[in-house]
């Protein structure tokens, strides 16, 4: 029996979204550490979007 695993597209668009929050905080850092922190911000973008979401939401 071989065991089939189905990828959805998540990778790619969770990639797509990391490039494009790359590119808004280091475009809006005012030096190289704000920069670096904006990367550090990029990598986990998903967490601010789901807490402010369940936050509005009243969760």
């Amino acid at each position: 029996m071989k065991n089939h695993v189905q990828k959805g597209s998540s990778g790619a668009i969770y990639g797509l979204g990391f490039i494009g929050a790359v590119i808004y905080f280091i475009s809006h850092a005012s030096g190289f550490w704000m920069g670096a922190l904006g990367i550090l911000k990029a990598m986990v973008w998903p967490a601010f979007l789901v807490y402010e979401a369940l936050k509005a939401l009243g969760a």
